[in-house]
């Protein structure tokens, strides 16, 4: 197909509502300095742009990791040195959510949702009438630990672990995330091996798997309480692990009195930025600038 444009997606300076972004010289700038972070996703507008380039045509994103539709008061951390950030799986969190909402006859500006992304990073996010108002740092130091990121750690001790001379910036670094969570604890990243193992009777492996459940329904009950005060239409599970019927399950017998919660395993996010291209393409909605 001769399309006009190709969708990328990637980790920006700049808070951003959701929606579709045209490439421009100000993003490929913050994305090429990193500013927020480093990732995987900050290549995505690059890569777009490139091949756009090559074959003459536009080159768009479509809600980048950064999203930012955070009320004011989910902003404090307790210091302000420290604001919260929003740094979550976004594109797939919005696809999933509407498509949840698709299958109840409702729009997504109409429920009040809980969306729980279960990858190599963690992100729980509350979706109030179309906004994620409130969500974890799902890259860097908040919420549950994840099978390669520590998630929230005591700040004094980490602290204390900082300058006790032991370790490098670097390494603390890598312990909060690519060598924290089940990596820490287990050796291993592979969510895959530690389902395997648990289902092999190995009650050490069981016990830290039942401990990120734990935390990742602690998660889900902090935002019921505060964002919603308790009214909330569903909470969904998606991203590679809601493959793992059994952490799902786990994770529905500590929240399942909260609101229904449904799976949708897996995550597609190349047919989620293909729909927003060709959203711009058929007219439907304006793609946006960055600045």
């Amino acid at each position: 197909n001769d399309l006009s444009m190709v969708v990328g997606r990637g980790g920006l300076l700049k808070p951003l509502t959701s929606g579709i972004y045209e490439v421009n010289e100000a993003m490929k700038r913050d994305l090429v300095n990193s500013p927020v972070g480093e990732h995987a996703c900050n290549l995505g507008g690059l890569i777009a742009d490139d091949i756009a380039q090559s074959v003459g045509v536009k080159a768009y994103i479509a809600d980048p990791v950064i999203v930012d539709e955070m009320e004011d008061v989910a902003r404090f951390s307790g210091h302000p040195a420290f604001p919260r950030m929003s740094v979550f799986h976004a594109l797939n969190q919005k696809m999933i959510a509407r498509q949840h909402a698709a299958t109840v006859g409702k729009k997504y500006e109409e429920l009040n949702l809980i969306g729980i992304h279960l990858g190599g990073g963690i992100s729980v996010a509350a979706h109030k009438k179309g906004r994620v108002v409130d969500v974890n740092n799902a890259l860097n130091g908040d919420g549950p630990f994840t099978p390669e990121r520590s998630g929230a750690l005591p700040s004094g001790p980490l602290m204390n672990a900082c300058f006790s001379g032991k370790y490098t910036k670097k390494e603390i670094d890598l312990m909060l995330k690519g060598q924290g969570g089940f990596v820490a604890y287990l050796g291993t990243n592979d969510a895959m091996e530690v389902e395997n193992q648990v289902k092999a009777g190995n009650k050490e492996w069981e016990l830290v798997y039942r401990a990120m459940a734990y935390q990742v329904a602690k998660e889900v009950g902090g935002l019921a309480a505060s964002a919603f005060s308790m009214d909330v239409d569903a909470i969904f599970l998606t991203g590679g692990m809601a493959y793992d019927k059994n952490f799902c399950k786990i994770i529905e017998s500590h929240v399942g009195k909260i609101a229904p919660v449904c799976v949708y395993p897996g995550e597609d996010e190349m047919m989620a930025l293909t729909l927003n291209g060709l959203m711009v393409l058929n007219g439907e909605v304006e793609a946006k600038i960055y600045e």
